[in-house]
């Protein structure tokens, strides 16, 4: 039983950095596996050699790995080993008899608490982040932008102006020093969004600061290109665009430089440089309602549009901002993606003429009663559920009453649901029609389209992701989301996007489904 929860976490999680808590626990349980099978006269000496290196393996763990709450259970056991064995080991007497029923109970307990243990540590692994698979290193900056021509109306006291985080990954050289952690510290103390979900204590998310990105934080930008492309990427709502780090790392090893916005008031958490964190304050239901819907994207594309005017001066050495990038970007390949509410910002945004070519990873739209069919090179990428919900609007699928009531549905809400996803649908038609590209991921759920599928297999329980490895996901979305911009961006070759491929049997390419029509 041990053996099996053990090599679970260690293939699991990061055998490179974790090691020493995998190797504490494992003593943990050669120490109690002496205590239960060895008689009393021949227990002495082996467990105070094995709580000894206990002990050290503790201290090595706390040194290299730092402290994590889900071993707290074998920190307690491995002091109170150390302890009875020194007792046992010095104390020359025979030791006292304990009552068998007594025996049991604390070895039961001692097993729970590691069985425990175990458990948390799978739960919530110590993972890596997907390798950029580009020929670059990734260096990353970050930038506070303020929007003076646009109030903030999502602030209650509705006094300021718009301000934004952006982050930007990009193609680099020269790298020194350590790479950035996945998601900041002062992040997680603000305000930590999965832990609130499950009502568990905020402590129990702390480990994440220790998982670290592959970008190094103000790198040189490398001269190996006189320019790149400038991708523009949008979390999902509630989201934040940390979730999104290998996907911008990936482009950028491959010689993008990828722009990802923090859309304030709609992220679990911004912090900006003085301090300040703003928080969701976006009604997450209303966010259903379609006048509410437009409202919130028409920020959202304000922003996008926001950022790339920055960029453009950035690009020109103009307006306030002393970059790296002056004459980098190549302006006239402009991309844009992004996932749920930020794939429907990606595809409202890529009206703006400047914008080449987007993704929308499993979104739905916004704005879409008012705009007409976008004509420029787009791509759907669907999760499987999200596929068959617009795929059954397509068909005119009529729901039986026993799958009216699985969904909690009457037939007069799904009417009416159905008749405003038709309008969305004829969007899908055309993009499918105009040389553009719908397909889904087999296995896939909403959330294997951002990094939040790494955290926890938590997520994978209760209906967030898929049954698909997180692992697997990533590569798929990482590796369809560059084909399509080589294509449309540096004129490479996109034959990933055609039809199906052996290599990623796990796509189903359906752009004639809705081409046809």
């Amino acid at each position: 039983m041990y053996g099996t929860l053990l090599e679970v976490i260690y293939t699991k999680g990061n055998i490179e950095m974790r090691l020493f808590e995998l190797l504490l626990l494992l003593s943990n349980v050669g120490s109690l596996a002496l205590m239960i099978f060895l008689k009393k006269g021949k227990r002495k000496k082996p467990k105070f050699v094995v709580s000894g290196v206990s002990i050290l393996l503790l201290i090595v763990h706390l040194i290299v790995e730092g402290i994590r709450v889900q071993l707290f259970f074998s920190y307690c056991l491995t002091i109170l080993f150390l302890g009875t064995s020194t007792y046992s080991y010095l104390n020359k007497a025979e030791p006292r008899n304990i009552p068998r029923l007594l025996q049991g109970v604390i070895s039961t307990l001692m097993s729970l608490m590691l069985i425990l243990t175990a458990a948390l540590l799978y739960t919530f692994p110590v993972f890596k982040l997907p390798e950029p698979t580009g020929g670059f290193k990734v260096g990353t900056q970050t930038f506070h932008f303020v929007d003076t021509n646009r109030d903030e109306i999502f602030d209650e006291a509705n006094e300021g102006k718009r301000e934004l985080i952006v982050q930007v990954w990009y193609p680099a050289q020269n790298t020194n020093g350590s790479t950035l952690p996945f998601i900041s510290e002062d992040l997680l103390l603000k305000e930590e969004p999965l832990s609130k979900t499950l009502g568990l204590p905020s402590i129990i998310m702390n480990y994440l600061k220790d998982i670290p990105s592959h970008s190094y934080e103000d790198a040189e930008i490398s001269v190996s290109s006189h320019s790149y492309p400038l991708i523009i990427l949008n979390h999902g709502y509630k989201s934040s665009r940390m979730y999104h780090t290998s996907h911008a790392e990936n482009l950028a090893s491959h010689g993008y430089i990828v722009a990802s916005i923090d859309h304030t008031y709609s992220t679990f958490a911004t912090v900006f440089p003085d301090g300040r964190t703003t928080t969701m304050e976006t009604d997450e239901y209303l966010i259903r309602d379609t006048v509410y819907r437009d409202k919130v994207g028409k920020v959202w594309t304000d922003d996008v549009t926001f950022t790339i005017d920055q960029f453009e001066q950035m690009n020109a050495g103009t307006g306030k901002y002393t970059t790296l990038f002056k004459g980098k970007l190549d302006l006239n390949r402009i991309g844009i993606f992004g996932h749920s509410y930020g794939g429907a910002a990606a595809y409202d945004s890529s009206y703006d003429a400047r914008i080449t070519a987007g993704i929308n990873l499993d979104g739905g739209l916004y704005n879409y009663h008012r705009m007409p069919a976008l004509t420029k090179p787009f791509m759907f990428m669907f999760s499987e559920s999200t596929f068959d919900h617009f795929d059954k609007v397509r068909q005119h699928y009529v729901y039986t009453d026993e799958e009216l009531k699985d969904m909690g549905a009457t037939r007069e809400e799904i009417e009416v649901e159905s008749r405003d996803a038709e309008i969305e649908v004829e969007h899908i038609r055309h993009v499918a029609k105009h040389d553009g590209h719908v397909m889904y991921v087999e296995g896939t759920k909403h959330y294997n389209f951002a990094d939040v599928q790494f955290l926890t297999p938590i997520l994978q329980q209760i209906g967030l992701t898929g049954n698909m490895n997180p692992k697997r996901a990533a590569t798929i979305i990482n590796m369809y989301t560059l084909n399509f911009f080589d294509q449309y961006l540096k004129n490479k070759d996109g034959s990933l996007l055609e039809g199906v491929n052996s290599e990623y049997p796990e796509v189903k390419v359906t752009t004639s489904l809705f081409a046809e029509e």
